[in-house]
């Protein structure tokens, strides 16, 4: 007899991003997403494998969601032709704050579970395909601000745009649970200017 199938996947995501957030990634058992969802174990196996696949599917919905707002507030910085590229910086960087106000559950999901906790040897093909296309599609997030900054694609200034929109959010909002204080919001786009402030040296070629 086949296994039953689950149509309204998101409904099962949904229930293992709250159980994540309420408690921690290793509450989310199979048992536990299925009696919150309404489905059987059964249903939750034929879907999604394993316990690994079912962590890292919900996670990759919740960094897919906030990569979107993401690059719609840069899309909107950048919208006119008189557009200043640091405004599209400082917009990426305040995007973890807009997130949560938008996604409040799925917001809490990155922070509580990092991408490295999802590598496991279970995990199938597809899976690790999908987490690395979404590191692709930030690395190229990144690389579309530095060309509009400095027409640079290279390492220092990639590396510019990592310290603004994703070390100075992490250590000013993130780590500190500053999410809704305007004060530290407002540091943190003083922070991303003042690093902006200077074109990075690029990073010199070793001679052979």
């Amino acid at each position: 007899m086949p296994r039953p199938r689950v149509y309204d996947l998101d409904s099962v995501l949904d229930a293992a991003e709250a159980l994540a957030v309420e408690g921690s990634a290793s509450g989310v058992t199979t048992r536990a997403v299925a009696t919150a969802a309404g489905v059987s174990n059964g249903a939750i196996y034929h879907n999604f494998g394993s316990r690994s696949e079912l962590v890292a599917r919900t996670w990759l919905r919740a960094a897919r969601r906030f990569l979107d707002v993401q690059t719609e507030l840069v899309d909107a910085a950048l919208a006119s032709e008189a557009a200043d590229p640091v405004d599209a910086v400082v917009a990426a960087a305040q995007a973890p704050a807009v997130f949560y106000e938008r996604q409040r559950q799925s917001a809490l999901l990155l922070w509580r579970v990092q991408r490295d906790q999802l590598r496991g040897d279970d995990l199938p093909d597809a899976v690790v395909a999908d987490l690395e296309d979404l590191q692709r599609r930030l690395i190229d997030l990144m690389i579309r601000l530095s060309t509009h900054l400095w027409d640079r694609r290279d390492g220092a200034a990639v590396d510019a745009i990592t310290v603004c929109i994703v070390d100075l959010p992490t250590a000013i909002v993130l780590s500190r649970n500053r999410i809704s204080n305007r004060w530290a919001r407002d540091r943190l786009t003083a922070a991303v200017r003042a690093v902006l402030a200077a074109e990075p040296t690029p990073t010199r070629r070793k001679q052979p």
